[in-house]
């Protein structure tokens, strides 16, 4: 019978005093705290299962507590995303939510998180993100980027930049988002990495890709928050590893 094996951890890193992602995983939602280990949970292929990762926004108040509120409603509204515009429709509702949550209130006001994630279905995933967050689609031959990166080109000489142009919430007064969401076949084998910037800016592709290249599930895991903190660990790293197995 085919199923869904799903990995995640989540840690603070080594500068940072406090984890300020969040996580959902079908029901299921860690919200700024870490795991001890990876976990990895089993779901069977079919029902709409919505994988995400959100990074409340650093130098702002209260990144932990938009992110959290962005991964709630997701897995509440999880059986819904049946397709594309309904998690266009979802996205926009959590954009409104953290407006909501920080309206009158001066130690909220400004605050904002990005969210990147999948919505696996029976036969085709669905890709989605507001930020920079990332989802990789990971194969032994290559690792793609198929989410939308919402920040400028890096300054010469760089590879990253901390500079978001979009996120849900972030503002003063309310501002619309536009979503990136697209589908694509799936099929058994298939592995998508959905991961927070904390992994993503200190290690580079092709060292995420060879780790993939040789494990899988919660041994990749840890190697993946390894490399991370290994190269410094400058940020709370958050990731999901998506299975497609039978």
């Amino acid at each position: 019978m085919p199923y869904i094996a799903v990995t995640a951890l989540s840690d603070v890193g080594l500068i940072r005093e406090h984890n300020e992602d969040s996580l959902v995983i079908g029901p299921w939602t860690l919200c700024g705290t870490v795991t001890e280990n990876p976990q990895t949970l089993l779901f069977p292929l079919g029902t709409p299962l919505v994988v995400a990762v959100a990074d409340g926004l650093g130098g702002q108040p209260a990144g932990e507590v938009a992110s959290a509120l962005v991964v709630r409603r997701l897995a509440s509204l999880g059986a819904s995303l049946t397709g594309e515009e309904a998690v266009r429709e979802a996205l926009t509702l959590c954009n409104r939510l953290v407006y909501s949550a920080a309206e009158g209130d001066p130690d909220l006001v400004t605050m904002g998180t990005t969210i990147a994630g999948t919505v696996v279905l029976g036969d085709s995933l669905l890709t989605f993100n507001v930020g920079d967050s990332k989802v990789f689609h990971a194969s032994k031959d290559e690792l793609r980027q198929v989410s939308v990166d919402d920040s400028p080109p890096p300054r010469p000489g760089h590879r990253t930049t901390s500079a978001v142009t979009q996120t849900l919430g972030g503002s003063t007064a309310y501002t619309a988002v536009t979503p990136h969401v697209s589908a694509t076949a799936l099929t058994t084998g298939d592995r998508y990495l959905v991961c927070t910037d904390g992994l993503t800016d200190p290690v580079p592709d092709e060292d995420i890709h060879s780790l993939l290249r040789v494990h899988d599930d919660g041994r990749a895991a840890y190697e993946l928050w390894k490399a991370a903190i290994e190269a410094g660990g400058p940020d709370n790293i958050t990731l999901a590893l998506v299975r497609i197995g039978e």
